[in-house]
């Protein structure tokens, strides 16, 4: 056949190109060639092996960079404002990609993809071996609370339970808190102390109530004439209260917390009308704190005890007045049914602060990401503590103004002038003979100046413009 060469002895005939498969080429391939697959072997190896140390390259230095290429991806999109623009294609330096980079994908660029993401995956499952892992610790802790409170009691004893629920749902519930009321596990009197010793992790009480062993602690409950809860909380987290409250409390092993406010209190509850200066003489009144030392001079026998004994006492006739908080927990404790008439305003509690008490050894033992957790949430019940009782008392008060065994009363105005003069004296005093106290009372003052002025064009201005 025309193009086609006969084939010699001991050669094999191909077809010729362009040629059909019957036609042959002339150029032989020997049947020899068995003696040359070692050497193709040895060349397959050692390529395989130098894509294998190409990948490896690849994967590292994926690796080394994926967190902060992931961070700057993400920090691109979130920055970005609307629809359109939060998903606009991105590389993952940051940079808006061309209309060339963002044509169709082709097949090797698809491939290629699959292949960088399942070595970003890789790395991203594979910390141990892709490089250092800074994720939380999965470390668990087992604490325990105890309080001043009455179990279950609206505003303080719920807050608390909502204050451990919160952090242990924040914690991925690596960190959980058992309550213990007033009384259950220690003395509702003595938080501070077995928050101290480290008998429990964590105290939620109110400073105040410690003032025979810290006397400057009364400035971060309440002082009498003091601040709204707006001018506390501005001048413990802005104005260095908080700073001075841990210094102070420093040196008894524990770091405090705002944990909640019940806003201005009531004066009290009282068995006998209050309509001038000598009505206080001789009284007997559960008031704790700088109020307490105030009605002492007023004529006032004080009396300090936990609010599970209030009402009994009162009912007996142990004392012949009480304050307690406001409405919302007055009538929760039915103190309404051991004494008749109710006066108001709280001079002595104008913002009580609540605290949450933690003992330091326990808090160095929590990882930084769970200690900024209890630090939010402490500052969110502080603000929902608040919330709860503005909207409590003005509701129980609405129940007390339709009970005709109540009669809700303003101190007269000279017992409030006596009450005004003998507060300054007790601070005066105090700052004399406690650095601390006079510490406190200098920065509280500094804000006070500012402050005044502010509020009255503010806030007062605004209720005396709305009550007309």
């Amino acid at each position: 056949m025309a193009g086609q060469q006969p084939a010699r002895d001991g050669q094999i005939c191909l077809p010729a190109p362009g040629m059909g498969a019957s036609v042959a080429r002339s150029r032989p391939f020997r049947g020899d060639f068995l003696h040359v697959i070692p050497q193709i072997y040895d060349f397959v190896r050692i390529a395989v092996r130098f894509s294998h140390f190409i990948e490896k390259i690849i994967l590292v230095g994926i690796c080394v960079n994926y967190r902060e290429k992931r961070a700057l991806l993400l920090g691109e999109h979130s920055s970005r404002k609307g629809f359109s623009a939060h998903f606009r294609p991105t590389t993952l330096d940051g940079q808006r990609l061309t209309s060339d980079e963002t044509r169709p994908m082709k097949r090797r660029d698809f491939v290629s993809g699959l292949s960088l993401a399942a070595a970003v995956t890789a790395c991203g499952q594979q910390q141990a071996d892709c490089g250092p892992a800074d994720g939380p610790s999965r470390e668990t802790f087992a604490w325990n609370i105890v309080t001043s409170w009455p179990p279950g009691l609206p505003g303080l004893g719920v807050g608390v339970e909502n204050l451990v629920r919160r952090i242990e749902k924040a914690t991925n519930g690596r960190l959980k808190i058992k309550v213990f009321a007033g009384g259950e596990l220690v003395p509702a009197l003595e938080v501070l102390d077995a928050v101290s010793r480290g008998t429990v992790q964590m105290g939620h009480d109110a400073a105040y109530y410690h003032r025979g062993k810290v006397p400057a602690a009364q400035y971060f409950t309440t002082i009498p004439f003091g601040q709204t809860v707006h001018e506390i909380n501005a001048w413990i987290y802005y104005g260095g209260g908080l700073e001075l409250w841990r210094e102070l409390y420093e040196p008894f092993n524990v770091i405090p917390f705002p944990a909640g406010n019940t806003g201005v209190q009531m004066a009290g509850w009282f068995n006998k009308e209050i309509n001038s200066v000598d009505d206080l003489k001789g009284l007997k009144m559960r008031i704790p704190g700088m109020g307490g030392e105030v009605m002492q001079r007023a004529g006032v026998t004080q009396v300090t005890i936990p609010a599970s004994e209030i009402f009994t006492s009162l009912q007996t006739g142990a004392i012949d007045a009480a304050e307690w908080v406001g409405p919302y927990n007055d009538l929760t404790l039915g103190l309404h049914k051991a004494a008749r008439y109710y006066y108001y305003p709280g001079w002595h509690e104008t913002s009580p602060m609540l605290q949450c008490t933690i003992n330091l050894d326990a808090w160095h033992s929590l990882p930084e990401d769970i200690q900024e957790i209890v630090t939010n949430v402490c500052q969110a019940i502080n603000t929902d503590i608040m919330a709860e009782y503005t909207w409590g008392n003005a509701v129980a008060l609405e129940q007390m103004k339709k009970d005709p065994n109540i009669e809700i009363r303003k101190l007269p105005d000279d017992v409030l002038d006596l009450l005004r003069r003998l507060s300054r004296e007790v601070m005066e005093e105090l700052s004399a003979k406690d650095e601390w106290a006079a510490r406190i009372q200098a920065s509280f003052d500094d804000f006070q100046r500012i402050s005044r002025p502010n509020q009255r064009i503010s806030e007062l201005a605004y209720m005396n413009a709305r009550e007309r």
